[in-house]
């Protein structure tokens, strides 16, 4: 997962606006919300911060 720190600082969960942690996955990655716990996939190195995307929390 190649995202640059800036991009990282600015983004936020769609859902509950908390900071999100990119986390490697075999899939290539995803970005974790501190918050609310839901999981957003990263597609070739484009985070897709769409809730209806999103794994919820296990």
């Amino acid at each position: 997962m190649n995202l640059s720190d800036d991009l990282l600082a600015v983004i936020v969960c769609p859902d509950c606006h908390g900071d999100l942690v990119g986390v490697e996955t075999p899939e290539g990655g995803e970005l974790v919300c501190q918050g609310c716990g839901l999981a957003y996939p990263v597609r070739d190195d484009i985070p897709v911060l769409l809730v209806d995307e999103a794994r919820k929390p296990g």
